[in-house]
């Protein structure tokens, strides 16, 4: 009789538990039993494991075989468990020895040849292994880079099972011809699924994307696009077909600064997961761009799916931005599905194969036109819409949601004078991003001992207590509440705007002028403080 055991990683979204694979060795008729909740694909890997160990050249063993995922209670899907499997039962019949696999972390999946191919979610799964206390894992050659940014684990990438009992036998490691130049990797068809994007977009380096001085005057939405990336405010432009909404969000991801560390770990580990994670790029370092069409359901903006539920637009968007455009024409249960993540930067998803728990810290950009012919202004510029139209269509975006947005800016028709340049030309997307980098490190600074990094994570509480304005600086906003045109929430988030405003001024703390501003963005009505520059005050 002969028992191995050794280890590999089980997802739960984008959470790991590493779960230890153990292989029994009895005399008695041949026979294959994988136990501990497996799923479909994961169940046949009997057929793949015994193909992939005889044609790398060691001998399947011809007695009873069983081999158990433990704990057992964990569902367990996908692929990635080939190469523990097979490791596991290679110890129980002594092709290996049992000592060199028992403290191993075994991820990816084989094929009948015996070559390793790359799963999705190696990174997630490595760190999984790391909190557990592993210091050493074996994964595909393809993935050992994104394995590799987790600290203090050591990786061993491979390109084939026989290498692997090479490398544990201390045997010459053989040579596994690589893929001809100029020819696509069939390995790599793993690591992406073909339409499950949403509209995501990895960003590239700003100098590379679309420039915000192409937009033609719209003063004031520029200047609430830089203070939504400079607080990480929730925006709402509003305005006729042709105005700029969309080329505004567009280059809103210009203006982001670079994740950080941790937050492109975040980032990685969601797109590795939902098989986003592009070839030769195991780290994403721009903040990442999602822009769903306005047919998408419920369950495609929040995540969903059959079985465990896979990240949604809202996780894929995580420290980066979720885009709607024409936001009106979006399902209503889908749009007030977002105000719990709004609030919480994560969102619970409860099906009957378990509850998955991921992040979704997000800067919402909503884009919306005034009416359905989209003529309608405070001037009546040729709108044919009835007033109960106009009402009814304005309605579909909720108060419970537009509450929770920051800025709400109306975006006006571009006159001739701003599309032929006589203006001047805007301020481009280098210049602003660099004081929306500016205004980031004042608050990253202020915030330092606290779990918060921009200032709309900031709770309410927290901020009328440790982070006040200056005196007499809210009254105009108190009125406002007690008149009932803002809310509990609302004044909270007119002071995060205030905050805002005053990183990108250079002041200490909000005064009356940044308060009015923020009143401003986020009501429409003036409050006689200019909105129309960027410039420091």
């Amino acid at each position: 009789m002969g028992f191995a055991r050794t280890c590999s990683v089980a997802l739960v979204g984008v959470e790991g538990v590493v779960v230890e694979v153990q292989a029994d060795l009895e005399p008695g008729v041949a026979a294959f039993t994988l136990v501990g909740l497996p799923d479909k694909s994961l169940t046949e890997s009997r057929d793949r494991v015994r193909a992939a160990v005889v044609n790398s050249g060691a001998e399947w063993p011809q007695k009873k075989l069983t081999v158990g995922l433990s704990p057992a209670s964990v569902p367990k899907s996908g692929s990635g468990f080939d190469l523990a499997v097979a490791a596991a039962v290679l110890a129980a019949a002594e092709r290996i020895d049992p000592r060199t696999i028992a403290d191993l972390v075994l991820i990816g999946e084989l094929g009948l040849d015996g070559r390793v191919r790359p799963v999705r979610g190696t990174l997630p799964a490595v760190l999984a292994a790391a909190d557990a206390g592993y210091r050493q894992v074996v994964v595909p050659e393809q993935t050992a880079g994104e394995a590799s940014l987790v600290p203090g684990v050591s990786v061993l990438g491979i390109r084939s099972l026989r290498q692997l009992i090479a490398v544990l036998t201390d045997e010459p490691v053989p040579e596994e011809e690589p893929t001809e130049e100029g020819r696509p990797d069939s390995m790599l068809a793993g690591l992406l699924v073909p339409g499950a994007g949403l509209g995501t977009g990895l960003t590239a380096d700003p100098a590379e994307g679309p420039d915000l001085a192409d937009v033609a005057g719209q003063h004031r939405a520029r200047r609430a696009l830089e203070v939504a990336a400079a607080g990480s405010h929730h925006l709402l432009l509003s305005g006729p077909p042709g105005a700029g909404k969309t080329m505004l969000a567009e280059r809103l991801p210009g203006i982001l600064p670079p994740l950080t560390r941790q937050e492109a770990l975040e980032v990685t580990a969601v797109h590795s997961v939902a098989g986003l994670l592009p070839p030769g790029q195991p780290l994403v370092r721009r903040a990442p761009y999602c822009a769903p069409h306005h047919s998408a359901t419920m369950q495609s903006l929040v995540g969903g799916g059959n079985g465990l539920p896979r990240p949604g637009a809202v996780s894929l968007a995580h420290r980066g931005i979720l885009f709607l455009d024409e936001a009106p024409e979006f399902s209503g249960k889908a749009l007030d599905a977002l105000r719990q993540p709004l609030e919480s930067g994560h969102v619970v998803i409860a099906r009957a194969a378990g509850v998955v728990r991921l992040p979704a810290r997000f800067l919402l950009a909503l884009a919306a036109n005034p009416c359905p012919c989209g003529r309608h202004t405070r001037h009546g510029s040729g709108c044919e819409c009835t007033a109960a139209v106009v009402r009814r269509y304005q309605a579909r975006l909720s108060g419970p949601l537009l509450d929770r947005v920051d800025l709400r800016i109306e975006a006006e028709p571009v006159t001739r004078a701003d599309l032929l340049g006589r203006g001047g030309r805007g301020e481009s997307t280098t210049a602003v991003a660099e004081r929306v980098r500016e205004a980031r490190v004042r608050a990253a600074a202020r915030l330092s001992d606290t779990p918060w990094r921009v200032n709309s994570e900031i709770p309410g509480h927290e901020l009328r207590t440790r982070y006040p304005a200056a005196p007499g600086a809210l009254v105009e906003a108190e009125r406002d509440m007690e008149r009932g045109l803002l809310t509990a929430r609302g004044i909270d988030r007119v002071l995060r705007v205030a905050w805002t405003l005053a990183d990108l001024a250079g002041h200490d703390r909000p005064g009356h002028q940044d308060v009015a501003l923020a009143l401003e963005l986020r009501t429409g009505v003036p409050r006689g403080v200019p909105v129309t520059t960027g410039e420091r005050s």
